[in-house]
């Protein structure tokens, strides 16, 4: 159809007014068709030309941005955005020339909380760009799903916590029953108990109470909500702070370092204290698959919104049977550990909204790679006003 208006677009001089009357038609019929088509998205969509003047939006649009005036068209965009940080936001975007993804604001609506992200990218035709296309999604229900998940995903690892807890505890609370019960056996036999004979059943309880104290204090550090106080700080100083601590100590253990730190990383919001924690956990596990000594090495970068921290050792590896498990509570492969140092290092990086990734291969070493995500623009609670729909 379009090439068939072309056509006659360029043949207009010659077209009597039977034939105009018939293009006007057929032009008047795609123009609706496409309004329609764009009135049944369920996302909004508004069109800017070079001057930013809005050209044409549709009803989802409408509803999900609250104008100034009834008509927004032909107004400069930011300048027909009711609410100050959305039209600080486009204009900043639109004037740089920027290219934005899911950048979120959160919306009041009638008591209704909403989440609303904005999609910002060129308008191109035939190589040229003719302006901008603003696209807006109401993502309050997926918000609300990965919040159910979360929920879901807390209770499970809280279940499964919860199971390595009993797990744990039965160990020592046997040992102090059979204890006890050789105290009573002695004193029913003898009527009376040494005290070099009390004193060693004693000690022996005394040390798995002490077992079961740690694993409890382990269990609420697993389960508790983290006191963060979140800054923006660089990561590559809480990296080099960290390393200079344990520089000696890696060094007795035969273990050379290698850093490879991007100086022009940006700033993260993250709790310094707990982050070194994490970092340390990745580190001591590091140390310990490398009995014979190695290169640990420390990197950062940027890149897709997030800085990477990239901790690598060429120790014994972690076998693909045990790969699923490295981050469950309670699993070790160690003679001695309390099998939550990774778990604890989880649960940091999932406070700070991070991600963190693992390879491995057996012989060859272990990658922790750590995500932060880049700092985000406030969110503000908007008061939306918006037409009665007949």
């Amino acid at each position: 159809m379009r090439n068939f208006i072309q056509k006659a677009l360029n043949k207009l001089s010659k077209l009597d007014k039977e034939q105009i009357r018939t293009l006007l038609f057929d032009l008047a019929s795609e123009n609706e068709l496409m309004e329609v088509v764009l009135d049944s998205l369920v996302d909004g969509i508004l069109v800017v030309d070079l001057d930013n003047k809005l050209i044409t939006f549709n009803r989802t649009a409408d509803k999900l941005i609250c104008f100034k005036v009834n008509d927004p068209s032909d107004c400069i965009i930011w300048d027909a955005v009711e609410d100050r940080d959305i039209a600080e936001f486009i204009k900043n975007v639109l004037k740089n020339g920027e290219r934005v993804t899911e950048e979120e604001f959160t919306l009041n609506y009638s008591g209704t909380i909403r989440t609303i992200c904005f999609d910002i990218m060129p308008l191109v035709k035939k190589g040229s760009i003719q302006g901008s296309v603003i696209i807006v999604s109401d993502i309050t229900e997926r918000k609300r799903k990965e919040a159910r998940l979360r929920r879901a995903e807390s209770l499970a690892s809280l279940t499964t916590l919860a199971a390595g807890v009993a797990h744990e505890i039965k160990n020592p609370l046997g040992s102090i029953g059979i204890h006890i019960q050789l105290m009573q056996k002695s004193l029913k036999m003898n009527k009376s108990l040494t005290e070099e004979t009390a004193g060693k059943y004693l000690d022996i309880i005394n040390e798995e109470i002490e077992r079961l104290n740690e694993i409890i204090v382990d269990f609420l550090f697993a389960v508790r909500p983290m006191n963060t106080n979140l800054k923006l700080s660089h990561i590559n100083s809480v990296v080099s702070d960290l390393l200079d601590f344990v520089k000696y100590e890696l060094k007795n253990s035969n273990i050379n370092i290698h850093t490879d730190l991007d100086p022009n990383i940006s700033k993260i919001y993250m709790d310094e204290k707990f982050v070194k924690q994490a970092i340390l956990n990745i580190i001591k596990n590091a140390e310990a698959a490398m009995p014979q000594g190695g290169t640990l090495t420390v990197k950062t970068s940027e890149g897709d919104g997030l800085v990477h921290l990239e901790i690598k050792d060429t120790g014994i590896g972690i076998s693909e049977e045990n790969m699923g498990k490295i981050f469950e509570p309670y699993f070790t492969t160690k003679q001695f550990g309390s099998g939550l140092g990774l778990t604890v290092v989880y649960k940091i990086i999932k406070e700070h909204s991070g991600e963190i990734l693992l390879e491995s291969k057996e012989g060859e070493g272990t990658t922790f790679t750590i995500n932060f995500p880049l700092p985000q623009r406030d969110k503000k609670l908007l008061d939306w006003q918006a037409e009665n729909e007949v």
